[in-house]
């Protein structure tokens, strides 16, 4: 029949009081909570099948397996070149793993080549691996940054021989 006064509480009490608190939490709205405050999770590869040629450029913050054909240049964080797949373009990844053919620059932090790769091309890269049985033709160089290195030495080249120009 009594029921205590909020007039009596302490201060505190009475500000938290007054601001309205669900009885039960719903779960729904905690999920969407958790999923919105969560990390967001990785999108999964982007694959490009055996029978898709594309012609044009490919750039991305995410993976790329390629196991068609592209005539192009291809960007991306992770790039796997399938063994039936062919890359005639320049490929600047953070790994790079070429099981199939790859005929143009190779950069990256991580190269692999597999057993059954076959580049035709210079490699730039941080480290590498070459598995036996791999065909490689070019030169390998390696850099500290290569997906950044290889374009400050051509512009470096190219302004080097117009002053050499001037004074002669």
């Amino acid at each position: 029949m009594f029921s205590k006064s909020k007039i009596n509480e302490p201060g505190p009490k009475a500000d938290e009081a007054s601001i309205p608190k669900p009885a039960m939490p719903d779960p729904s709205r905690t999920a969407t909570e958790f999923k919105a405050s969560a990390p967001k999770a990785k999108p999964a590869a982007s694959i490009l099948s055996s029978d898709l040629h594309i012609t044009g450029n490919l750039k991305t913050t995410g993976d790329i397996n390629v196991e068609g054909t592209v005539e192009g240049d291809i960007r991306a964080h992770l790039l796997t070149v399938g063994e039936s797949a062919t890359i005639k373009g320049e490929v600047v990844a953070d790994d790079v793993v070429v099981n199939g053919r790859v005929v143009g620059r190779v950069r990256g932090l991580k190269v692999r080549l597999t057993a059954t790769a076959r580049v035709e091309g210079d490699i730039i890269h941080k480290t590498i691996a070459i598995e036996s049985g791999a065909h490689f033709e070019g030169s390998v160089q390696r850099q500290d940054d290569p997906l950044n290195g290889g374009k400050k030495p051509v512009a470096a080249a190219a302004a080097a021989p117009a002053p050499a120009a001037s004074n002669g």
